[in-house]
């Protein structure tokens, strides 16, 4: 499929680990497809490229999810609502914030539906950086221990944290009724 061999040509090379990470978050997106009717396709898509905005040949802000919109934005077939998912992937408005860059992503970047937002969020956040299943709260600490709690990231995370168990919760429910 298109999305994949995208995704693994400016991931797989250069950043073996995220790539990994990718291929878990669609493998979850794929577990939703009973909630997701007509957008299972589209939220499986979004999901294994949500983070080729940290592949080197395509950053340019450094903040992943605007750098990996704006080159998807320029590739011929892809739908607009994936690129709007992988532009807000995972509370990206609160790191953009952070960054002095959420203007720029608002304004170019509108929201999608919020089920396809929470089910994003739920795919990435229960999915550890080598694909394997996670909880969001183990998913929280690996990402400050990685990072560190007062780094940007770090802060962010844990702005993000009450609305990423959320998201995830509003999902368990959403499958816990299918």
């Amino acid at each position: 499929m298109w999305a994949y061999d995208l995704a693994e040509s400016l991931l797989s090379n250069d950043l073996p680990r995220r790539w990994a990470h990718s291929q878990g978050v669609a493998g979850r997106a794929r577990a939703l497809a009973p909630i997701l009717g007509p957008d299972a396709e589209l939220l499986e898509f979004a999901a294994v490229l949500h983070d080729i905005g940290y592949s080197p040949r395509i950053s340019d802000t450094g903040f992943h999810p605007l750098d990996g919109a704006r080159f998807l934005r320029n590739v011929e077939r892809v739908d607009e609502r994936i690129v709007r998912l992988v532009a807000h992937h995972s509370c990206a408005l609160l790191e953009a914030e952070e960054r002095g860059l959420r203007d720029e992503l608002e304004s170019e970047f509108p929201l999608e539906q919020p089920e396809l937002v929470d089910a994003l969020i739920f795919c990435d956040m229960t999915t550890t950086p080598d694909g394997t299943s996670t909880t969001t709260p183990e998913r929280i600490a690996e990402i400050v221990g990685r990072y560190g709690p007062d780094s940007l990231v770090g802060r962010f995370i844990r702005r993000a944290e009450p609305e990423i168990h959320a998201a995830a919760d509003r999902v368990q429910h959403r499958l816990t009724l299918a």
